[in-house]
């Protein structure tokens, strides 16, 4: 049963107050921290991929640059996609 509280005519339940954080909530900002993480990752890719282009690279050279800016571009990705999962679940859950 919720206990009422009289502040200034204005009531609201005591239920409502919590000093402590539930563990959806923690999955919550985890996830935007992973998520975040992914896109700076994705960012970096984008970033030297652009680099790569100015310094108008070989056909060799640039396909080099471009296989090594794929996996941690999928990586980023993956993190990103990961992140706004735990933020929908925990959302959901909470």
């Amino acid at each position: 049963m919720p206990v009422l509280v009289q502040f200034n005519k204005l009531s609201y339940s005591a239920i409502m107050e919590q000093d402590s954080t539930t563990i959806f909530e923690m999955i919550i900002w985890v996830g935007a921290t992973v998520s975040v993480i992914g896109l700076l990752g994705i960012f970096w890719c984008i970033i030297r991929v652009m680099r790569a282009r100015r310094a108008q690279l070989s056909d060799e050279d640039m396909k080099a640059t471009l296989q090594s800016v794929l996996p941690m571009n999928l990586g980023a990705l993956f993190l990103s996609i990961i992140g706004l999962i735990m933020v929908g679940i925990g959302i959901a859950f909470s």
